[in-house]
């Protein structure tokens, strides 16, 4: 019973916080505050750049390789659990998606700069 009114309660605080998050920027819209901010001077170009897909994937693949390191750094002291087949079987089956994941985005040319 203790741990249903707790989720309830943190259900509840979470839909309240995100509706404040969204109605509460809305209440003073106006031209000056869409605008982008240039140290109060007028913008000398568009302050909205193109953004190259190469970075956000280079960023991808760095946060999935750090993803792998947290996930096999554990895997020594895992070892000492009795169940050694299912610890091996468990980081086989990590390293075979990360495996399978990095040779997909190398067939699709990811990996590679050059455009």
């Amino acid at each position: 019973m203790n741990m249903l009114v707790t989720m309830l309660i943190n259900t509840t605080l979470s839909f309240v916080l995100i509706l404040i998050a969204f109605w509460l920027p809305q209440l003073n819209i106006y031209t000056e505050k869409a605008n982008p901010y240039e140290c109060g001077f007028d913008p000398m170009s568009s302050a909205r750049l193109p953004f190259s897909m190469k970075f956000f994937l280079v960023a991808i693949t760095f946060l999935l390789f750090d993803l792998e390191i947290a996930l096999l750094l554990p895997m020594p002291w895992a070892m000492q659990t009795q169940d050694i087949k299912t610890m091996t079987l468990t980081a086989f089956i990590l390293l075979s998606v990360l495996a399978l994941g990095l040779a997909y985005e190398w067939t699709q040319k990811g990996l590679e700069w050059t455009e």
